[in-house]
């Protein structure tokens, strides 16, 4: 019996320690990914940190039940983006966004326009719905191209693109009056 027992607690040690080792693997390949998607959506550095790390946690700890194991990215960019949502929407109803968009304006060096252009455009982004703004901070903010931005929302790529012009359709006529004051 205690042969039996010491093989198979050898077995579950190996298995867990190859599910270790690839969940490495791929945190390391995946880099700072949660907390950049994080930081798209709060734009606060210390709450994009926390969500970040609690994407991570749950990664970490739902990471043997993933079926598919090359969906890791997409699974970690929606894991933190509805974190992050669900974080934005606390801070939300607490503080009030207003407030924070203007204090994390306030400590860039940008002149009073380009903060106060800034704070419109965010609002904007915020306006939109989730499956537009993820789309637009994905591509335009943090730069990933169609083929990634599919690939971490789990759609095919004519759906991003139609999610992004959809997008920046809404953000122009948001927007449509900073144009026209300007000129």
């Amino acid at each position: 019996m205690n042969e039996w027992a010491g093989s198979y607690a050898g077995a579950l040690v190996t298995a867990s320690d190859a599910i270790d080792q690839d969940f490495n693997q791929r945190l390391r390949d995946s880099g700072t990914l949660a907390f950049r998607v994080a930081y798209g959506v709060l734009r606060h550095r210390q709450d994009a940190e926390d969500v970040a790390q609690d994407a991570l946690a749950r990664a970490f700890q739902h990471f043997s039940r993933l079926r598919d194991r090359d969906r890791f990215r997409a699974w970690l960019v929606r894991t933190t983006w509805r974190l992050a949502i669900d974080r934005w929407r606390a801070n939300r109803r607490r503080t009030g966004r207003e407030q924070d968009i203007f204090e994390d304006a306030a400590t860039t060096e940008q002149s009073p326009e380009a903060r106060e252009r800034s704070a419109h455009l965010w609002r904007a982004i915020d306006e939109l719905p989730e499956k537009l703004r993820v789309a637009i901070v994905l591509a335009a903010i943090e730069g990933h191209d169609i083929r990634e931005v599919s690939r971490l929302l789990d759609v095919p790529e004519g759906t991003v693109k139609s999610r992004l012009f959809l997008g920046r359709k809404a953000l122009a006529e948001k927007l449509r009056w900073m144009n026209d004051t300007t000129r």
